[in-house]
């Protein structure tokens, strides 16, 4: 049953665009620091300059805008949209994003507007200037609700935030449920919580990483094939994602979205010839000699097991692939920023999100696919091949048409 609803899943039209596009969400990265100039010293509190990066298009659509203003492309164009329709963008962020000092509103000024790349997407980058008054020595609250649910255009919006705020540095990710940030707070434990489930939410919504995971599952025909991938596919990507994710390896997204759309077809695709040929998902022989021959490390005393060309190459292929999707994972949590130790914590973080949803994937699927396969040999073997033919063809469309939106 689970097998069957994954088929329709990828059957609808809309995996592509949500998988490519990913218009059903959308994240809002903001870095906010005290200004330079600022020291409150006579009575004033430290004002605030904050770097906001948005969508260019859904910024323009959740400001009511016409058509020519979201559907504009091409930096110049995008430019002199955001020119002309300042009044309105202004009034549309500083409704839902705020600076207060002790409890009393920061005053929002517009002081810069840009147009910046972030993977594959054009983000207005708006810096705002924010004047507080109050007494030194209090706390800033930083709070977002930009891109809410209400607007339908995205939902499960969160904003990712650098900030040096009163003496305190770190990140945090603040979410419908949990808009507000506040200096001054044992925040250490509270930021690994946000970016723990930050990653886990990348995996599990991340529907291109998933398809490859559930690929390299379909594939797998013992519990020491599941162990050595899962393995070799983690180490390799936490190994990218925490170089690219520091700036230390910089790969342009133009290369890594086509190239993670072709590791789902190529392990897809030996699923399908696997299976076809009686390997991968076949079934047959005495149910409980199955469920022990599954879950054995290795091949009992006596027997041999047939060995392919893909059992010899899988693990180095697959850490190959895995390095490629470290990048992906790195270039969507989008922090670009000096090392600091509060930056290693929230990608630590981050990383082991994504193992825990991974895992917890591996503990339903595969106790499953062996129970499929057990109980109904013929039925796995069709839906096995049905799911690889579709996981390889939504894969080579994705693989088409992020190269074509990078040409």
């Amino acid at each position: 049953m689970a097998l069957a609803g994954l088929l329709a899943v990828l059957s609808s039209p809309a995996v592509g665009q949500v998988a490519s596009a990913h218009d059903a969400t959308s994240d809002v990265y903001a870095e906010v620091t005290t200004a330079p100039s600022s020291s409150g010293p006579e009575g004033g509190g430290p004002d605030v300059v904050a770097v906001l990066d948005l969508e260019y298009d859904l910024l323009m659509k959740s400001a009511w805008l016409r058509a020519e203003a979201y559907e504009a492309t091409g930096r110049d164009d995008q430019l002199a949209q955001l020119d002309e329709h300042e009044a309105e963008v202004d009034g549309y962020v500083t409704d839902r994003f705020a600076v207060t000092y002790d409890g009393e509103p920061c005053g929002p000024s517009l002081s810069a507007a840009d147009i910046v790349e972030r993977g594959e997407r054009a983000y207005a980058s708006l810096t705002y200037s924010f004047a507080c008054d109050g007494e030194p020595e209090g706390v800033h609250e930083v709070s977002s609700a930009l891109f809410p649910d209400a607007e339908s255009f995205v939902h499960s919006t969160e904003t990712i935030i650098r900030y040096s705020l009163d003496e305190e540095d770190g990140s945090a990710v603040l979410t419908a449920a949990s808009p507000t940030l506040t200096t001054g707070e044992n925040r250490l434990l509270k930021q690994v919580g946000e970016f723990f489930v930050l990653g886990g939410e990348h995996l599990l919504f991340g529907i291109d990483h998933v398809l490859f995971l559930l690929a390299l599952l379909i594939g797998s025909r013992r519990l020491r094939d599941v162990v050595l991938t899962a393995t070799a596919f983690t180490v390799a990507h936490s190994v990218t994602f925490l170089l690219a994710a520091l700036g230390v390896v910089s790969v342009p997204a133009i290369v890594v979205e086509p190239v993670i759309a072709a590791s789902i077809a190529v392990v897809a695709l030996v699923d399908l010839v696997l299976i076809r040929r009686g390997g991968a998902g076949s079934g047959g022989g005495a149910a409980s000699g199955l469920v022990r021959d599954a879950l054995r490390w290795r091949a009992p005393a006596g027997t041999r097991d047939e060995h392919t060309a893909w059992d010899r190459w899988r693990l180095p292929v697959v850490f190959v692939f895995g390095l490629v999707h470290g990048v992906g994972f790195a270039g969507a949590l989008g922090i670009d920023a000096a090392w600091s130790w509060t930056l290693l914590w929230s990608l630590l973080s981050f990383n082991v999100g994504i193992e825990a949803v991974q895992l917890g994937i591996i503990a339903v699927v595969f106790p499953l696919l062996v129970l499929l396969r057990v109980r109904a040999p013929r039925t796995a073997s069709w839906l096995l091949l049905s799911a690889c033919a579709a996981i390889a063809a939504v894969a080579l469309y994705w693989v088409v048409d992020r190269l074509a939106g990078a040409g």
